[in-house]
Formats: structure tokens, C-alpha cells, sequence
């Protein structure tokens, strides 16, 4: 019997339930190879463009642009030329109706986030998969466990992850302490040790990479490697005017071109995701703790803490990421370190390249970790 093959809305990490489809790449009767781009995807975090996982020929498309669909709903069916139309519409029926059954029983079963007290707060992670040594997420000045959507379910075959809420951020307490680097460092050990974790691999963005080498300098056995993505802590250069902007605006219109700066492509920027910025900034005490996270480590528009001279001490495997368009750390704070620090330099590509170019971050990722 001829294969169809189902091109289904994807789940990119466990808190997406929905995605818009904001646009196709390809019409009926195109011929598609593995990895093309297919179409455009909304989520609650960012736009992202979804490749086509398999090879073949566009027989039907059954989702329009502008329609939120469930996760696993099926957008379009590849078939060769010989599958017979009256075919293609058995297969469809029998789908859609499989999938509602499927879909709640997914949803019973699918990981959720919990908390955990650590070091005296209570924290927000989540947890995937099971064995190896453990890889840890953590995310950005703003940010939250979230934004590894389309990270840590990649990377969590054979091997246990998880992905926190900073101290100040998403559901996790919102009491950061000093604020500080070195503070936030002993808040994500903390959560280590609640969570029996020896030592970890760990992924850190931003000021989440800050953290991730405030880690490996100083508990080294604490770290088996690390990756840092557009990491602060290389460097005095900040954009303030993005984490003044960050704080201080209230609606989305003028959040929205603050958060643009985040992405070498604006469109990549919801109107869901900047809701959800906002929604997140309204919580009980969540501005202030953001402000003073903001005073310890980007004072007078400096980055506070500053690694790069300790550099050479580092015995772990350490690669960089960073996007060429980066608007928010300078792409130029990858220039110059250690020759042991691998450097990747992903062209195309903002501040939020785990996100932007998701599939080459968890290639390189995979790749230190093997």
C-alpha cells in the first residue's frame, strides 16, 4: 500500500498546547524535501518557522493561515502521485478521529511543572526524561522556564533535564535575594541539591549563562559542561536601553519594539508572547524583583560581573553560542577567549538563538554532550 504521510501541528516543548498557523511556505502540489521550510507557527513565546519532518509530495492542505489549532491536529498530507484521492480521504477520517481520543490521554500523561523548596524558596521546574548526568536550563534576565520550549524535549532522550524559574521569575518565589550573579549562582545549586543533583550539564542564556559560569568557576565540580548561549559575563556592553524598556513598559504597544530587539526578525515577536511578558510583569512582586536583579548586575548600563580573566581555569568543556545580529550582548564579547571555549557564531540570528535557530542550538548541544 502507498504510504501518506501526516504533517501534524508540533508540540515544541510541554506547556504548548496550540499554535497558529500564520502562513504556508509551500502550496498543494509541491514536492518537499526533509528539513524544507514548511510553514509558519505562533506560539505563546515566539513565531517559529516548522520544517517538514519527512520527504514527499503536498497532496492536501487542511489548515488555513490564521487558524489556532491543537497540538497534533493535522495540517496537510504528503502522498506520491499514485495514492488516490478517495484514499487520501480515508486516511483523513480515520485521523481526526483518532486524535481526539489521543490528544486527552496525552494530556493526562504529559509532564507537568511542580515546586520545589530550595534553599529556602520555592522554586518552579520541570523535569524530562530519565538517566545520565543531569542537564540543566537556565534561562535569561525576563525570562523563564519556558523559553527552552524548544530545547529541553529535544535533548531529553536517554537523559534527565530540567528547566527552572529564576528566583523573580514565572512561578518560582519572587524574593532574588541580592540579585546578584553570584546569589542567583547559589540559587540554581540550591535547586541542585534539592533535587540530588551531584553535577550537572548545564545551558544558560544571557544572564543565565552568567550564572552557568558562576557556577562552573566556582563549584567546578558541580559542572560537567557548560553551554552559553549570548552569555552576559564576557564583558562590560549591555543594551540598558532593552532592560529599561524591559521594566518600564506597561502596554504592548510600547512593549512590543522592546521586545523586538530580542530577535534579528521582528515578525518572531506574538502579540501572545508580548501578553504574556506583560501578564508575567504583573505578578505579585515580580516587578521589583526585576528591578533588582536589573541594579546588581546591569548598573549605570554595565555588566556588574565580569568572568573573563578567570576564563583559563575552566578544566569542564565550555562552548559559546551567539547570534551575529545580537542586539541585547555584543556578538564581539565571543572574540578573544580561551582556545579550549568552542565559539559558534550562528548568522541570521538575535539574542534568543536556542530559540531563533532551535534545531543547530540542539545540535551543538547534543554534540558537547556526546
Amino acid at each position: 500500500m502507498a504510504e501518506i504521510t501526516p504533517i501534524v501541528m508540533p508540540k515544541w516543548g510541554l506547556a504548548m498546547q496550540e499554535g497558529l498557523l500564520a502562513a504556508w511556505h509551500v502550496a498543494e502540489g509541491a514536492r518537499l524535501e526533509k528539513g524544507q521550510p514548511l510553514c509558519d507557527i505562533e506560539t505563546s513565546k515566539i513565531a517559529n518557522v516548522f520544517e517538514s519532518p519527512a520527504p514527499g509530495l503536498v497532496r492536501r492542505i487542511l489548515v488555513e493561515p490564521g487558524a489556532t489549532v491543537p497540538v497534533g491536529k493535522l495540517l496537510a498530507v504528503l502522498a506520491e502521485p499514485e495514492v488516490s484521492e478517495a484514499a487520501i480521504d480515508t486516511f483523513v477520517e480515520a485521523f481526526e478521529a483518532r486524535f481526539a481520543a489521543e490528544a486527552a490521554a496525552a494530556a493526562e500523561t504529559a509532564p507537568q511543572p511542580r515546586i520545589v523548596e530550595a534553599g529556602g524558596r520555592k522554586i518552579r521546574l520541570l523535569e524530562i526524561g530519565e538517566g545520565g548526568v543531569p542537564l540543566l536550563f537556565v534561562h535569561g534576565f525576563g525570562g523563564d522556564l519556558e523559553n527552552w520550549m524548544f530545547n529541553q524535549a529535544e535533548l531529553a532522550a536517554g537523559r534527565r533535564t530540567v528547566a527552572l524559574d529564576l528566583p523573580g521569575h514565572g512561578g518560582s518565589s519572587k524574593d532574588p535575594g541580592e540579585g546578584t550573579v553570584p546569589a542567583l549562582a547559589e540559587a540554581v545549586a540550591a535547586v541542585m541539591d534539592a533535587l540530588a543533583i551531584a553535577r550537572a550539564h548545564l545551558v544558560g542564556h544571557s544572564l543565565g549563562g552568567a550564572i552557568a559560569l558562576a557556577l562552573a568557576l566556582d563549584r567546578p565540580e558541580r559542572v560537567a559542561s557548560a553551554t552559553l548561549v549570548a552569555p552576559a559575563g564576557l564583558g562590560p556592553e549591555i543594551a540598558i536601553d532593552y532592560i529599561e524598556g524591559f521594566l518600564a513598559q506597561s502596554r504592548a504597544r510600547k512593549l512590543r519594539p522592546v521586545l523586538e530587539m530580542l530577535v534579528h526578525d521582528p515578525k518572531l515577536v506574538t502579540a501572545e508572547m508580548v501578553e504574556n511578558v506583560l501578564k508575567a510583569k504583573r505578578m505579585d512582586g515580580a516587578q521589583a524583583a526585576l528591578e533588582t536583579i536589573a541594579r546588581a548586575c546591569f548598573a549605570e548600563g554595565r555588566q556588574c560581573w565580569r568572568a573573563r580573566e578567570r576564563l583559563g581555569a575552566l578544566a569542564m568543556p565550555v562552548q559559546v553560542i551567539w547570534g551575529e545580529e545580537d542586539r541585547i550582548v555584543p556578538v564581539a564579547h565571543a572574540e578573544g577567549l580561551p582556545a579550549g571555549i568552542a565559539v559558534h557564531r550562528l548568522a541570521g540570528t538575535g539574542h534568543l538563538a536556542h530559540m531563533e535557530k532551535a534545531a543547530e542550538v540542539n545540535d551543538l548541544v547534543a554534540r558537547l554532550l556526546a
